[in-house]
């Protein structure tokens, strides 16, 4: 069921501007349609404290005929947020039911951080949705479970906005820290209003969850991209996980942390064109 209303969100041809609500998995999903309807479908899968304004600057530097997909997963943006914990087959789930929703088969799915990992689970659960996988930042395991219990008890003790500042210094490069500072205190915001539920609930979906067996057996062309300063996902993470997918691509962005969408949406857009055009997928 989609539920369309009023709202700021100026989502296109598709939408008309109206917001656009999915009840997908038993709860409601945020999301938009944005470009030509009978486009290539390109469905993007945010990272853990963001919504799915991160991919906007990468957007604009996109061939307008591709069909853009964009979704807050559960406990994030404007999507619901039920108590947790989450695993990842609950954003898996939720991801494959809005696509059902819209009739989205074979689609491109971008994802960043625990985005990458819905999109690899995806993949392995509902291979009819995938034709192939853009990894952004983010592994087939991303560090370990005591990691994870540690930020879990100090947001549980202090909230989020505790941790802000060591995570912006995760996800951005020093020198958009020091130049962009109005900038980061946008993304700061971003990060701390994230409903607790929801970060938490996906902090134990990310403890839990190791998909080295299932990246090794992905079939799908797929491209793996880094900021070369990320303190999240550091290069050689990312560099491992090419390693395991056959075939699959890698590349370095310079000048960019945990989000390139955000410091360097030019490159991130520019290998993803690049890569589309490679292997015949627009």
């Amino acid at each position: 069921m989609i539920v369309r209303g009023s709202g700021p969100l100026d989502s296109g041809p598709r939408s008309g501007g109206a917001m656009q609500v999915s009840r997908s998995n038993g709860i409601h999903i945020h999301f938009a349609d944005l470009g030509r309807p009978g486009g290539a479908a390109l469905v993007f899968a945010n990272s853990l404290g963001t919504d799915f304004r991160i991919w906007e600057r990468v957007i604009g530097c996109l061939d307008g005929n591709i069909r853009v997909i964009l979704y807050d997963k559960r406990g994030h943006g404007l999507s619901e947020a039920p108590a947790g914990p989450y695993s990842l087959s609950d954003h898996v789930a939720d991801l494959a039911s809005l696509l059902d929703s819209l009739a989205v088969r074979d689609a491109i799915v971008c994802g960043l951080s625990v985005g990458g990992m819905i999109a690899q689970a995806l993949t392995a659960a509902r291979p009819d949705l995938v034709r192939a996988l853009v990894l952004c930042d983010t592994a087939h395991r991303i560090g370990p479970p005591g990691m994870w219990d540690t930020r879990i008890a100090a947001i549980e003790e202090g909230g989020i906005a505790a941790l802000a500042d060591s995570i912006l210094e995760r996800w951005f490069s020093a020198a958009f820290r020091a130049g962009r500072a109005e900038e980061l205190a946008g993304w700061r915001n971003m990060l701390v209003r994230t409903p607790v539920e929801g970060y938490l609930g996906t902090c134990a979906a990310i403890r839990d969850a190791d998909l080295t067996d299932r990246a090794a057996a992905i079939g799908v062309p797929a491209l793996c991209l880094v900021g070369a300063e990320d303190g999240a996902t550091p290069p050689d993470l990312v560099r491992s996980l090419a390693e395991l997918i056959p075939g699959a691509r890698f590349r370095i962005i310079d000048g960019a942390g945990h989000l390139p969408c955000v410091e360097r949406p030019d490159a991130l857009a520019a290998a993803m064109t690049e890569f589309f055009e490679e292997t015949g997928l627009v």
